[in-house]
């Protein structure tokens, strides 16, 4: 897959209702559209656009540990003091303005706090405070990407530029073919401890400029594997996460593996996702015929995911959202765990709502 560059201006696109299957005669499915189940909305704006409007972080910009001010007194050039930074603990020092907190602050509002503290020792002190680097805004690219990390968000960024900078997807053999190892359609945007709609499929392989978003602080993009022979079970099980897939797997399978039933879990039926994230296959399982045997096993592919409530439910747009959710939290710690740690007792994720 070659990036896009070229951005250019898209019509916004419509997402038709996923589609719900029920494996076995289970009546009061629920279906109805989709509700948004309190998801980010992403802002549908295209780099190189003119008529591209700022965020609230851009305009209201906060200093943060790492971002470098210079400071000036207006009529004693030698009191000049260029290029000092905001220290890790938040703080910054100017002449007898001594240990600020500068954190939390915009330029202004640190020269206003600088000239208030000064005027203790100096009469009517005229400051001056320009910005130098902005360092402290970070977003994260992690999975199969070449170089994944954090990286600053020092001028407006898309999805797009975000992945150029991590230096595109991993590549690897895969029936004897080169191919890309990112999983786009279960690839995932968080924000503020939100999933973003992204859709990574849409944009990468039919060039919908729609999805590639501007970034803000502290966002995680993810880019699980496509190869990984995989599933996920979640939810009211004892041991929830990753399973790897054997042959014959089947929903009363991999429910076993993963320690049965928790004492809350409603076992009468369970929600299976296929697919992709953003338009996800629903496949609703009769345990209870399967239990007393009525109907054969769910068969399971890979990369489904498993999801067992803990109270009954009639409304599946609401579980899958349930379901997605745990599934981003799993990932998020199984990447962690196996490329943070040690050196962390326990992964850094993101509050997933």
């Amino acid at each position: 897959m070659v990036l896009i560059l070229a951005l250019v201006a898209s019509a916004e696109g419509s997402v038709g209702e996923s589609p719900v299957e029920v494996a076995g005669p289970v009546p009061g499915t629920g279906q109805g559209k989709p509700d948004a189940g309190g998801e980010a909305v992403a802002p549908l704006v295209f780099a190189g656009s003119n008529a591209r409007t700022k965020s609230a972080w851009q305009q209201r910009l906060k200093l943060g540990p790492g971002d470098v001010v210079h400071f000036a007194l207006y009529g004693r050039p030698d009191l000049t003091r260029s290029d000092v930074a905001v220290e890790p603990d938040g703080r910054i020092s100017y002449l007898e303005a001594q240990g600020i907190m500068a954190t939390g602050l915009t330029i202004d509002e640190l020269r206003e706090v600088v000239t208030a503290e000064l005027s203790k020792y100096l009469k009517r002190p005229h400051v001056i405070v320009t910005p130098g680097a902005f360092k402290s805004k970070k977003f994260f690219v992690l999975g199969k990407v070449v170089n994944k990390g954090a990286f600053v968000l020092d001028r407006p960024r898309t999805v797009l530029e975000a992945v150029a900078l991590a230096s595109a997807f991993e590549t690897g053999l895969f029936q004897q073919n080169n191919v890309e190892l990112a999983d786009l359609p279960r690839s995932f945007l968080i924000r503020n401890g939100r999933r973003v709609p992204v859709d990574f499929e849409k944009l990468f392989l039919h060039g919908d400029l729609s999805q590639n978003i501007l970034l803000e602080p502290d966002d995680y993009i993810y880019f699980p594997s496509a190869i990984a022979s995989e599933l996920y079970v979640l939810g009211s099980v004892k041991s929830p996460g990753v399973q790897v897939l054997t042959s014959g797997a089947s929903v009363l399978s991999a429910i076993t593996l993963a320690g049965g039933w928790t004492e809350k879990a409603w076992q009468q039926r369970v929600l299976v996702v296929r697919g992709s994230i953003n338009e996800p296959k629903r496949i609703i399982v009769n345990m209870a015929d399967i239990l007393s045997a009525k109907q054969k096993d769910f068969r399971l592919e890979p990369r489904d995911i498993v999801y067992v409530a803990d109270r009954p439910w009639a409304r599946v747009e609401e579980l899958t959202d349930m379901a997605t959710t745990a599934f981003i939290q799993t990932m998020f710690t199984v990447w962690t765990g196996g490329n943070v740690g040690p050196l962390l007792k326990q992964p850094i994720l993101p509050t997933i709502k």
